[in-house]
């Protein structure tokens, strides 16, 4: 399995067939050490992330290349793959075809013909496919039908450019850590490793193209976090202050929970209903140098994990369909359906409800989402202010943002953000 095009056609096959995430299917590749090398894991995952945003063109092609289900089904994440190679353009056709056929007939000796036949036709047939492609929305969009739909509606006029620049590749960017350095220190040391960066936030930093984080100047030493610039402003509409009690609920990984802490001392309690995650959030804080208190509990039980202490303030980046994140992301578009809007604004609505009474008078709360859809946002935000007359919705914005919500641009992924003044 060390060969990158093996690990990203099994990864692609756990996300469409077995439907789990991206993320857990690394986490396994990793556990399992399949791409052996640091080379071949991000060749592996450069291909599985292409495939994925490129599955709606790619499973187009192979439905009118094939014409009927696989068999055996798990031939899908090679052929996927190999075609996403092929369209893409980037490796000799010839090694392709070569490598993915030997690729299949190690798992599948009597699909070696079939497997050649496929990719040969594709070949043959790529232009036209390209065309017709065109006219099915999900294979020119790469969005499923549903998602589409929404987004028209929602967004008439930006939907294009929405999806346009999720199907891309997303910008890396650096939170500076304001405890151990500077923005102006930290790009004078990336020019000086001949980094090409700019700055693009208060303490965000963009890189010209993507690095592994080994090559990050200040990382290994807490300097620098990866964190997108949209996502940054979470810790910093919260507005915290030097002795503060806060609570991030939901706080896994734990990129927020860095900022907050880098930004004043804190009594920070950080929660996750994923005592497994929590360990990504204390790794994250190890490195920084920081600390803070994590309980591994349901946010919306305060009674099973409160200890009765009102808090000054409480990040919750509520589940959320992922929406806004679906470049950094791609397996997102193809793991959600449109009914799972429903038990996900059940959800927020549930947590929302069940911290407010945590918070103290004068306190604040910063309810956030990566989410593009307005009934998980402000859809959601308008409701409980209808039910909680001690809240006030601060108008302040990040900027950019329309009514609280920013959409995915060149620097930046869509999020939502409502402060929440406890009056």
């Amino acid at each position: 399995m060390s060969n990158p095009r093996s690990v990203a056609a099994s990864l692609v096959n756990r996300v469409l067939l077995d439907k789990r995430s991206l993320t857990q299917a690394l986490a396994e590749d990793r556990a399992g050490a399949q791409a052996r090398t640091p080379d071949a894991r991000a060749a592996a995952q450069g291909l599985a992330y292409g495939t994925l945003r490129q599955a709606g063109t790619l499973r187009y092609y192979l439905s009118r290349l094939v014409g009927r289900p696989l068999e055996p089904g798990d031939l899908l994440g090679t052929l996927l793959v190999g075609l996403y190679e092929l369209d893409a353009g980037d490796t000799p056709a010839y090694a392709v075809v070569h490598e993915t056929v030997d690729l299949a007939a190690r798992r599948h000796p009597r699909a070696r013909n079939f497997v050649n036949a496929v990719l040969r036709n594709f070949q043959r047939r790529q232009k036209a496919l390209r065309a017709d492609a065109r006219a099915d929305p999900e294979a020119r969009w790469n969005f499923p039908a549903w998602w589409l739909k929404r987004l028209q509606g929602e967004y008439p006029r930006d939907w294009e450019a929405i999806v346009t620049i999720q199907n891309s590749h997303p910008p890396m960017t650096l939170r500076v850590n304001r405890r151990r350095t500077t923005p102006e220190d930290t790009l004078a040391g990336l020019d000086a490793a001949g980094i090409p960066a700019r700055r693009s936030g208060p303490w965000a930093i963009t890189l010209e193209r993507p690095l592994p984080i080994a090559e990050l100047p200040g990382f290994a030493a807490g300097q620098v976090s990866v964190q997108d610039l949209g996502a940054q402003w979470a810790a910093l509409l919260l507005e915290v202050g030097d002795g503060m009690r806060v609570l991030d609920a939901c706080a896994a990984p734990g990129g927020k929970t860095g900022h907050l802490l880098e930004l004043a001392a804190l009594d920070l309690v950080a929660l996750d209903s994923d005592a497994g995650r929590l360990e990504r959030v204390r790794e994250n804080l190890d490195r920084l140098g920081l600390d803070a208190t994590l309980l591994a509990a349901d946010a919306a039980d305060p009674g099973a994990w409160w200890d009765g202490k009102p808090f000054d303030r409480i990040l919750l980046d509520a589940p959320c369909t992922a929406s806004g994140v679906a470049r950094r992301h791609p397996d997102g578009k193809w793991l959600k359906r449109a009914e799972d809007m429903q038990h996900l604004g059940e959800e927020q609505a549930r947590l929302l409800e069940a911290l407010w009474p945590l918070l103290k008078p004068g306190g604040k709360m910063v309810y956030a989402t990566c989410s593009l859809f307005g009934m998980e946002n402000n859809g959601q935000v308008t409701a409980f202010l209808q039910r909680h007359p001690d809240a006030r919705r601060e108008t302040y914005d990040p900027p950019g943002a329309r009514e609280g919500q920013l959409l995915p641009g060149p620097d930046t992924d869509g999020f939502f953000y409502a402060r929440l003044h406890k009056t």
